[in-house]
């Protein structure tokens, strides 16, 4: 039986998870890179269902979910935050459909830029891409240490950091570091992260005024992360490691980009490793990303 498509409800959002949890996992250990993924609470999901149902879809089988894709849109940006397809179904057209569907998303808030994050070794699914107009741009890399073999490399705080309130004047200012960095607000997620548990949120300041902003998860990863001007970066980024190292974690991680090679150095210099090869993708040149570095392949 063909595939039925629809929007995604709430009721969806679990087993839809875990067919993506599935999905990734099968291709990651299929290119050697083992189990990549776990179930997690789909807030940023439901978040996004909230905001602009438009962008989710599911195709289902029998009544069960075989595929989903997920975007997300900031005033006239346009992000593909997933799109995956149940294991053995990728060669029916599956994947095809439901781009075609959550790009009307794009097409309805009149996206003047459309990107995502993919797997590098993911050839397939950056055919498609590149058939409806996304060009990759850069590589971007996860990256890990550790906590135990992080000791003696870790640097100094460079810039001084204040926890984040999360009030709306506070918010306001965070969107002008993005549209600084990234050419467009994202307050609405900013607002999303400062409910999220487990979740530490920090400002940068230079001569009192905040030039800068990182959140730092309780297991240790940095992101996203963005600062006022590329100059920034290497004392932003560093100050980013220095704070996730005091707190109680197993591993520090990031995901930098592959075009920032300051950063890159950085973090091999601080005993980083490469976890996961992936590959930004988008319609135009998007923002100044030595500026930025994302919270994960969903979130950007």
């Amino acid at each position: 039986m063909p595939a039925a498509y629809r929007p995604t409800s709430f009721e969806d959002l679990e087993s839809v998870d875990a067919l993506v949890v599935s999905s990734i996992n099968d291709l990651t250990e299929r290119h050697g890179f083992g189990r990549m993924a776990s179930p997690s609470a789909p807030r940023f999901q439901a978040f996004s269902l909230q905001d602009d149902p438009r962008g989710l879809w599911t195709a289902e089988d029998d009544g069960r979910p075989v595929g989903f894709a997920w975007s997300w849109a900031c005033e006239d940006f346009w992000f593909l935050a997933q799109l995956f397809v149940k294991p053995g179904l990728q060669a029916a057209g599956v994947g095809r459909t439901l781009l075609h569907r959550t790009m009307e998303h794009a097409e309805a808030i009149g996206a003047r830029n459309r990107a995502l994050i993919t797997f590098a070794f993911n050839t397939v699914s950056q055919g498609l891409y590149i058939q409806h107009g996304f060009l990759p741009r850069f590589p971007l890399y996860l990256m890990s240490i550790p906590r135990e073999r992080f000791g003696g490399r870790i640097p100094d705080r460079v810039l001084e950091v204040r926890p984040l309130d999360g009030s709306d004047a506070e918010t306001s200012l965070l969107s002008e570091l993005d549209r600084l960095a990234l050419g467009f607000s994202r307050a609405k997620h900013h607002r999303l992260l400062a409910g999220e548990p487990g979740i530490r949120a920090f400002g940068f300041n230079q001569g009192g005024q905040l030039v800068g902003y990182c959140y730092i998860s309780q297991s240790g990863h940095i992101g996203p992360f963005a600062v006022a001007s590329p100059e920034l970066t290497m004392a932003g980024f560093e100050t980013a490691l220095a704070v996730a190292a005091e707190g109680a974690v197993e591993s520090i991680s990031c995901f930098v980009p592959g075009s920032n090679a300051n950063v890159l150095r950085c973090a091999a210099a601080a005993g980083l490793h490469i976890k996961l090869p992936m590959l930004v993708l988008s319609t135009d040149e998007l923002g100044k990303w030595p500026c930025y570095l994302p919270r994960n392949p969903g979130f950007m």
